[in-house]
């Protein structure tokens, strides 16, 4: 298995599979009061409930999603269910129905 990591991004690739285990990171300073986040994307039909991530105890929110190698994914974090962040650590930033994320 190896493993990627990029600031708020962390890529493990999985050498039994084409299949990627990544990790995603929102920083606390990007949601200070929020109360539920969700990562939403073409990988989950931008369901906003269909991926939510877990507060750590450092007030960094988190989420371990097993993603298909040898393509790209547009996602967007929602805040609350009402605001809209890009992840500031992303490979490239690209137009999507939600904005550019």
């Amino acid at each position: 298995m190896k493993t990627l990591e990029v600031a708020g991004i962390k890529k493990q690739y999985l050498k039994n599979r084409s299949a990627c285990k990544v990790t995603f990171k929102l920083p606390k300073e990007a949601a200070p009061d929020a109360h539920k986040v969700s990562i939403v994307g073409d990988f989950n039909n931008w369901e906003g409930g269909a991926a939510v991530m877990k507060r750590l105890k450092s007030g960094d929110f988190t989420i371990t999603m097993e993603l298909e190698t040898g393509r790209e994914y547009c996602y967007r974090y929602l805040i609350d269910a009402t605001k809209w962040e890009n992840d500031w650590c992303a490979d490239r930033y690209r137009p999507n129905p939600f904005g550019c994320g």
